[in-house]
């Protein structure tokens, strides 16, 4: 056994200093250099100190290490490793506690990767691999199953988006292949389908021959609580995750771990190092996500503090690179570790630096303080120099005590708007809750069926007021009825509409702002009626929370009530769904049900009667409406912007009412024009934009020709365009731009159309007019628009 170690550790992140505080534990290290490293590496670490060397400057890192006498290297983050820095020094003759760069292929590169899956039977997602745009969009269009697309390259952690719908991924594909959002990462692309279950991740040593696992751990990828907003490099882990059973853990070292490392071996690149390996808990079993040649950061912080005392990290090092792994007993204490991250104000955008970093001391010795983004200046004192800047990790017997700890841990970190996640752990916690007794009621599963009946009573004077002929609007039923014959009509057919809200709630539950989107939810669906020519008649809503607060779905459902008046619809029931488990914490989501009707023959729209020359009208839309939200808060967030700040675009409000402003609704102004058989056509224009909703209302032969100049663009597309940097063509097809409603018209009957709508308080705009198309021509062009942003 090699004794007198004189380490070189390369990186500067949170797992460097862990690694570094392990590393200094062993009697067999002389002393450790740290090339960067950060605040925390460069003081109170016996045996560690700082070099200022870039970890990819292999050159310097090769010359420094001869000149120190340095027996082990031992490279922390991905890039040197995949650039080949074990090479470096192989040829002269240090051993390198990492993969060779033929082997970090695993992590380099997701295409080759995938492939080795397949090759050895490794369980994993059905994917393909693409290099071209287009082949990757008709890929996606042509799968049945949600799909997760990532870049192929090395992205700093960052280059997995998961859609939500086929419009997000091709959105996805585009930022990472077109427009280069993870820059050459995004070359090539792995779309794969979207699995569904826990994540793991399985830290394993391994010296090519022999394998040996860490306890499986749990990171928290997004910024927010709940899982929600951008992904991060990682905002916090714990480790064991109790869903990781012995019998899934033998299973995966089964199925997926021992032939991985024996695959690798068969194929010419040994393992030699420490393999990161996300899995998925499905329904069917484990399978493999992704392959990192690493230490994982933040599971590192959580994953070596359970290490045993008599377990020298060194000392696995040492055997690992020796190939005599199976000499070594790798014991841990059977506790559990948390990690919690704080990060610098606008982390994962643009963030604060240089922002001091005060320390208190801690009150455990069981709780430790990991750098990350952190640095010293000249004169000593501690500074942010990162996204994320520091961690507090714990340990303790359960795992509800080292989650207290670990929160008590980064409370003693003083930073300048420091951000951190309030709910690391939340998934081991969500289904089990402690028993106070033998007897469970549906109360103690989540489900308060008190404040239910509370809401039905707060809620039943503004339902009352939707009344109108044909219903009465009385809540308590099994359900509602309409009488046609009151309400006038002969001989109608019925129409049912039914939608949601979108991503636009997640920026209702963040700025407590509940009323808006209920009539969001209404005009959805009413104004899709519209266009088929009926009468929304009545309306139904369904409403489904992970804990009931009546105050918050008392002020939705007096949206949903607001938008009923405003269309003329009865709101005869709805559905109230406490669903704990399903959803966390503050989260709601709601959707809806028109129904209505119209008289047998003048249902729209009227294709026979349409012709070239006629007239397209376009009606103001009050903003962006209820769709395309997924970008737009991407852009915002891109722009490190607040939901309570003031607007950019409108400095009279803030960014969360301006966005916040209903859909319009357009039943009460259109309904008179229909009526009198003057409208060919109606395009409602939601998700797809003027390019993909007008063609909806045309026959095949006939197209749509828009001139943007013709209506006032609204300055939250203009701000929206700009601050996204987002391709005209692609905001055309997302967002309304500025006009909600498009009306096909004879041209005899504009000036009568226009005049109607106009005294209904509508703004009509002439946009463009119907022109004859061939067989796979676009049916709706829209020109001039140059000058959008």
């Amino acid at each position: 056994m090699t004794a007198h170690l004189r380490i070189l550790l390369v990186g500067s992140g949170g797992r460097e200093h862990a690694l570094a505080w392990k590393l200094a534990q062993s009697p067999l290290v002389d002393h450790i250099w740290v090339a960067p490293g950060n605040g925390g590496t460069a003081r109170g670490l016996n045996k560690v100190e700082n070099v200022s060397i870039d970890s990819a400057d292999f050159s310097s890192l090769v010359n420094f290490a001869v000149e120190k006498n340095v027996n082990l290297v031992v490279p922390g983050p991905e890039q040197p490793l995949v650039d080949g820095i074990e090479t470096q020094f192989r040829k002269i003759g240090i051993p390198c506690f990492g993969p060779s760069e033929s082997a970090a292929r695993m992590e380099g590169s997701k295409t080759f990767s995938k492939d080795f899956m397949k090759k050895h039977n490794i369980p994993t997602a059905e994917y393909e691999n693409f290099t071209s745009y287009e082949k990757a969009k008709a890929y996606v269009e042509s799968v049945n199953h949600n799909v997760v697309i990532k870049a192929s390259g090395l992205a700093a952690g960052k280059g997995v988006l998961i859609p939500t719908s086929k419009e997000e991924a091709y959105g996805a594909l585009k930022e990472i292949m077109e427009d280069k959002t993870f820059g050459d990462a995004g070359d090539e692309v792995v779309v794969e389908e979207f699995l569904e279950g826990d994540e793991l991740s399985i830290l394993a040593f391994s010296d090519g021959y022999t394998v040996v696992d860490l306890p499986p751990a749990q990171d928290h990828k997004r910024i927010f609580d709940g899982d929600n907003g951008p992904n991060t490099g990682g905002m916090g882990t714990y480790a064991p995750a109790p869903v990781a059973t012995p019998a899934i853990i033998d299973e995966i070292r089964r199925t997926i771990i021992k032939p991985t490392i024996d695959g690798m071996r068969k194929d010419g690149y040994p393992f030699v190092g420490l393999l990161f390996t996300g899995i998925m808990l499905t329904a069917s079993g484990p399978k493999a996500l992704e392959y990192n040649v690493r230490f994982g950061d933040p599971e590192t912080q959580s994953v070596l503090p359970l290490l045993s005392k008599d377990t020298d990290l060194a000392e696995i090092f040492l055997a690992c690179v020796e190939h005599r792994l199976d000499a070594i007993t790798v014991k841990t204490t059977g506790q559990f570790g948390v990690t919690v991250v704080g990060s610098a104000a606008g982390y994962p955008g643009k963030y604060s630096k240089n922002d001091e970093i005060i320390i208190d001391p801690l009150e455990s010795d069981d709780t430790f303080i990991f750098h990350a983004g952190s640095s010293l200046t000249s004169e000593g004192k501690l500074i942010s120099s990162g996204g994320r800047v520091i961690a507090a990790s714990a340990v303790a017997d359960t795992l509800e005590e080292a989650v207290k700890k670990a929160y008590v841990g980064i409370s003693k970190i003083y930073l300048k708007n420091m951000h951190y996640r309030k709910d690391i752990a939340y998934r081991a916690f969500r289904d089990t809750k402690p028993k106070e007794e033998d007897v469970i009621t549906y109360t103690k599963s989540g489900v308060n069926i008190e404040n239910g009946n509370t809401l039905v009573e707060r809620i039943k004077p503004s339902v009352k007021a939707t009344a109108r002929p044909g219903a009465d609007a009385e809540l308590g039923g099994f359900g509602g009825l309409f009488d046609l014959k009151a309400a006038g009509f002969k001989d109608p057919l019925i129409v049912a509409a039914t939608d949601g809200i979108g991503t636009k709630v997640k920026i209702a539950q963040l700025s407590g702002i509940h009323n808006t989107v209920g009539i969001d939810l209404v005009a959805m669906n009413v104004n899709d009626l519209l266009v088929q020519g009926a009468e929304p008649l009545m309306f139904l809503d369904y409403y489904a929370c992970s804990k009931l607060d009546v105050d918050v779905a008392a002020e939705f459902v007096n949206g949903v009530a607001e938008g009923c008046l405003r269309a003329g619809s009865a709101l005869v029931g709805g559905e109230t769904a406490e669903m704990p488990g399903i959803y966390h914490g503050d989260d709601y989501d709601a959707g809806g049900t028109a129904i209505g009707a119209v008289e047998r023959g003048y249902t729209l729209p009227d294709l026979d009667s349409m012709m070239a020359g006629d007239v397209l009208l376009g009606l103001a839309s009050d903003g962006v409406h209820s769709n395309g939200f997924s970008l737009i808060r991407m852009i915002v967030e891109h722009a490190g912007l607040a939901y309570d700040q003031e607007a950019p675009w409108d400095r009279s409000t803030t960014v969360q009412n301006s966005l916040l402003i209903p859909t319009r609704i357009y039943v009460k102004t259109l309904l008179p024009a229909i009526r009198e058989h003057l409208i060919l056509g109606l395009a409602h224009i939601t998700g797809g934009g003027l390019i993909e909703n007008i063609p909806r209302m045309l026959p095949k032969h006939l197209g749509a020709s828009i001139d943007a100049t013709t209506w006032d663009i609204l300055p939250v597309f203009k701000w929206l365009g700009k601050a996204g940097n987002v391709p005209k063509s692609d905001i055309l097809k997302t967002l309304n731009m500025g006009i909600g409603m498009v009306l096909t018209v004879k041209p005899e009957n504009v000036k009568k159309v226009g005049k109607l709508l106009t005294e209904g308080g509508e703004k009509v705009y002439v946009i463009g007019n119907l022109v004859e198309v061939a067989s796979g021509e676009p049916q709706c062009v829209v020109n001039n628009c140059e000058g959008l942003y």
